[in-house]
């Protein structure tokens, strides 16, 4: 069995808490270390941590890291602002790379990046949800024809974490051409959560998106509202085979929802339809237990609960109205080191996920002119 060396760039606060132990778990590979470029003193503490944490080495000169012999891929978190300078550096090095979902937060970052990985015939994976088991569940009925030629497709993607009930509610004013999409206390939910939903139905129909139309809104939170971005978002899209998908995407509170939040697929076709959900079938209990409750601070680096180091410190328990009764699936690490033990490229490469970055600008830009946008 082979086993791949793994570099991480960037640490706690992002989801590398989550990847790097999901791959740690996995014999296949090792942690060779955590690396990062120059920053801030708060981000070089929260790098260090989670090497800490992990007990592997921080490496400090990051381009020494990403060129050491013992490193096969790297796993990149840094914010999506640093991105770009990052990936091209490890692809010039010649490392197969994974993603965080969104590669860069910009439609010319991201295709640069898919076309350098590309032109050195690098593996590399972005993160999505595809390997839930309602994804496989709505791959294979639409792969047997059952439901006869697709022509509509629905997902409603929320996440139910925050203290919600604190934003003004009004008309949102969206602009068109967003340059920041995270902050500590809020994201744009769209890129955040919509984006899964996009990657989805590219992986699901094998199609690339023709036209979108969208709103963006907000309806829950203050941290998102100061920080001029939405929470929630509408969008209506025409793949290129013509059949037309909708998605609803957001946060909208810990209390909003027995577990992580609403995550329903429909698929409609000329011969039937078939509604999934992510957290079907379950186990749902009834006691005289306290009823589960947010903390009465929120985390004040994470208000939103987005990091799982936060949330912990913070005190939140987790849900148990809802337990889940289906085989785990395969995780996405895992996926992964499928594709590097067989040197093929995976379902889920940085070229469908720039194509993802595009619709997602192209929501932000529908959102603000009230048109609709053309894809090329």
């Amino acid at each position: 069995m082979s086993q791949f060396g793994l570099l991480l760039v960037t640490g706690n606060q992002t989801h590398q808490e989550n990847y790097a132990r999901a791959f740690a778990a996995d014999p296949r590979c090792r942690l060779v270390g955590l690396t990062d470029e120059p920053t801030d003193e708060r981000r070089a503490a929260l790098n260090r941590k989670l090497a800490e944490e992990l007990d592997i080495p921080f490496l400090e000169n990051f381009s020494e890291a990403v060129r050491r012999e013992d490193v096969d891929f790297v796993s990149i978190c840094s914010e999506p602002e640093r991105r770009l300078r990052l990936t091209l550096e490890c692809v010039e090095a010649g490392k197969h790379i994974y993603f965080d979902k969104d590669p860069a937060p910009t439609v010319a970052a991201a295709r640069q990046i898919a076309e350098a990985v590309s032109k050195r015939g690098l593996l590399s994976q972005a993160f999505s949800l595809v390997r839930v088991p309602a994804a496989a569940q709505a791959k294979a009925a639409f792969e047997s024809g059952e439901l006869g030629d697709l022509i509509g497709l629905h997902c409603d993607i929320t996440f139910a974490k925050g203290l919600a009930g604190t934003a003004t509610l009004g008309p949102r004013e969206e602009k068109p051409h967003p340059t920041q999409f995270s902050f500590f206390d809020s994201k744009r939910e769209f890129l955040c959560v919509g984006y899964y939903a996009v990657a989805f139905f590219q992986w699901l129909t094998g199609q690339r998106f023709a036209t979108v139309d969208a709103t963006t809104s907000n309806y829950f939170f203050t941290e998102h509202q100061k920080n001029d971005v939405e929470d929630f978002s509408c969008a209506m899209l025409g793949l290129e085979n013509g059949v037309e998908a909708t998605i609803t995407a957001g946060r909208c509170g810990w209390k909003s929802h027995p577990t992580h939040g609403i995550h329903d697929i429909r698929l409609i076709g000329t011969k039937g339809s078939l509604t999934l959900d992510a957290y079907a079938p379950r186990l749902v209990t009834f006691c005289d237990a306290e009823p589960w409750s947010p903390p009465a601070e929120p985390h004040p680096e994470d208000p939103m609960g987005f990091w799982s180091s936060t949330t912990k410190a913070s005190g939140v328990a987790p849900k148990t109205d809802w337990q889940p009764i289906q085989d785990a699936a395969k995780s996405d690490a895992a996926c992964f080191l499928d594709c590097l033990e067989s040197g093929k490229q995976s379902d889920m490469s940085v070229v469908l996920a720039a194509h993802s970055v595009e619709v997602v600008h192209a929501v932000y830009e529908s959102a603000s002119t009230g048109e609709t946008v053309q894809l090329a």
